[in-house]
C-alpha cells in the first residue's frame, strides 16, 4: 500500500528535497513566503497557498484533507494550520522554529541577537502551544535539535541525518558561465549572527592568501537589530567579498561546481548549504564542533569537516591552507563528500520517513482526527479572535 501523505509547509525545501526518495506519495501545498524564499523554494510539483490568510488556507487543507493517510508539518505556521484543520500531523523540525520556538513570550534566537523575533500576543501564543503540543510525533535529524525538543516533550522521534539531494548537488552539474580570475570560494549561507558571518569577516581579513569569495546577498532579518546589522556587512564587506543576488537551488548546485572551495557556516549546526558543497566534491570549510560525534556504519565517528574551531585566526588559516595546499584541499573534499553520503544518503533516510508514515497511519488510521464540528469551529474562532487582537492589527484600526 502506497500512502498519501499530506505536507504543510516546507523549510529549505527539505520536504521537496526527501519526496523525491520516498515510497510514499507525498502532496506539498506551501506558503507564499516572502522574500528570498520566492527565489529558493523549489516551485515544481508543488502547491502553493493562493494566500497567506488563515481561513482560505484552512479552506483549501479541508477540501482535500480527507483524500489523505497522515500529514506532516513544517514551520510554526504549518504546524498552527494542521492543528486548525484538525490533522493527525508529524512536526517535523530543523532549526529555529524548535531552538526558538513561538508560544514563549519575547523569545529570541540564542544563536542571534537578544531581540525577540515573534510579536504575538499570549493568546495566540497560547495556540501555537497547543500545535506543538498536539502532534502527534514531533521530528528532528540532530543532536542539538534534539535537546531544545527535549524542553518541550518527552516523546520524539529520530531521523539519522538530514537528506541530501544528490539530483541537483553533485560533481557532473554543468559549472555557470563566469571569469574566475583568481581561486574562487562560494559562500551560500544566508548571512547572520546565527550562521557566524561576524567570525567569517574578520577571519577573511586575517587571510594571507589571494582569493574571491562570492557572497550570496541573503540575510536574517526577523528584527530591526539583525537587519542593521546585516547592512553594516553588506555596506562594508572585507576585500574579498563579490555579493551575488539569491537565486533558485538548481542555479546553487551550477555555482557549487563553479567554485574552487565552499565557505560554510562556522556557527550552529551543519546547514544544508554545508552539506550540498559536499556533494559537489568541493572542500567545505565549515566549523565542526569535535566533541559531537556521528553514527556511521555503526560506528562512532567524528566529522571530518574543518575548522575544529571557529576562532576567526583558525578560520582564516584553514581557509589559507585551502587556498594553497591543493593535497589537503582535494583530500578534504573527497573525505566530507564520504561523511556526508555515509550520514545522509537519500535512499536510507528516505526508508526512515516511510517507516515512520507508515508506523502513524497504522496507530491513528487517517489523516482526519475527527474533533466534533462544535468543538473545531469555536477553535477556529478562538484564534482569529487572538489573531486580530495582535496589537499592530490594532493600532491599523485605529488609525483607519
Amino acid at each position: 500500500m502506497t500512502l498519501r501523505v499530506l505536507a504543510i509547509g516546507d523549510l529549505s525545501n527539505n520536504i521537496v528535497m526527501f519526496k523525491k526518495f520516498v515510497k510514499s506519495d507525498i502532496h506539498l501545498i506551501n506558503f507564499p513566503w516572502e522574500g528570498p524564499s520566492k527565489v529558493i523554494d523549489v516551485r515544481k510539483d508543488v502547491e502553493f497557498f493562493n494566500s497567506i490568510k488563515v481561513k482560505e488556507n484552512l479552506k483549501r487543507i479541508n477540501e482535500i484533507k480527507d483524500d489523505f493517510d497522515i500529514c506532516i508539518a513544517m514551520s510554526s505556521t504549518g504546524l498552527l494550520m494542521a492543528y486548525l484543520a484538525d490533522l493527525n500531523y508529524i512536526a517535523y523540525f530543523c532549526g529555529h522554529d524548535i531552538r526558538s520556538p513561538p508560544f514563549v513570550k519575547n523569545m529570541h534566537d540564542p544563536l542571534s541577537t537578544d531581540k525577540p523575533i515573534y510579536d504575538f500576543n499570549v493568546w495566540e501564543r497560547s495556540y501555537y502551544k497547543k500545535a506543538y503540543d498536539s502532534a502527534i510525533a514531533a521530528v528532528v535529524t540532530d543532536d542539538e535539535l534534539l535537546e531544545h525538543l527535549k524542553e518541550y516533550r518527552n516523546d520524539y522521534e529520530r531521523i539519522t541525518g538530514y537528506i541530501v539531494d544528490t539530483t541537483i548537488f553533485n560533481p557532473d552539474i554543468k559549472p555557470i558561465e563566469r571569469k574566475k580570475e583568481k581561486f574562487t570560494f562560494l559562500s551560500p549561507a544566508r548571512m547572520g549572527l546565527q550562521k557566524g558571518t561576524e567570525k567569517i569577516w574578520e577571519a577573511l581579513n586575517l587571510c594571507k592568501s589571494d582569493f574571491e569569495m562570492i557572497q550570496i546577498k541573503w540575510y536574517d532579518n526577523r528584527n530591526p537589530e539583525e537587519e542593521a546589522i546585516a547592512q553594516k556587512w553588506i555596506n562594508n564587506p572585507p576585500k574579498q567579498v563579490k555579493f551575488v543576488p539569491i537565486m533558485p537551488r538548481e542555479e546553487l548546485g551550477r555555482y557549487m561546481t563553479f567554485a574552487d572551495a565552499i565557505l560554510g557556516q562556522v556557527s550552529g549546526i551543519q546547514a544544508d548549504v554545508d552539506r550540498s558543497g559536499a556533494l559537489c566534491k568541493k572542500a567545505v570549510v565549515h566549523y565542526a564542533n569535535p566533541k559531537r560525534m556521528y553514527i556511521v556504519n555503526d560506528k562512532i565517528i567524528p566529522s571530518p569537516f574543518l575548522p575544529h574551531s571557529n576562532d576567526p585566526k583558525i578560520i582564516a588559516e584553514t581557509i589559507d591552507k585551502v587556498v594553497s595546499d591543493k593535497e589537503f584541499r582535494e583530500k578534504l573534499a573527497e573525505e566530507e563528500y564520504e561523511f556526508v553520503m555515509s550520514l545522509s544518503e537519500p535512499n536510507m533516510i528516505a526508508r526512515q520517513w516511510d517507516e515512520l508514515f507508515a508506523k502513524m497511519y497504522k496507530k491513528y488510521n487517517g489523516a482526519v482526527k475527527g474533533t466534533s464540528k462544535i468543538k473545531l469551529k469555536f477553535r477556529i474562532m478562538g484564534y482569529l479572535i487572538a489573531n486580530r487582537l495582535h496589537k499592530k492589527k490594532i493600532k491599523r484600526m485605529f488609525k483607519n
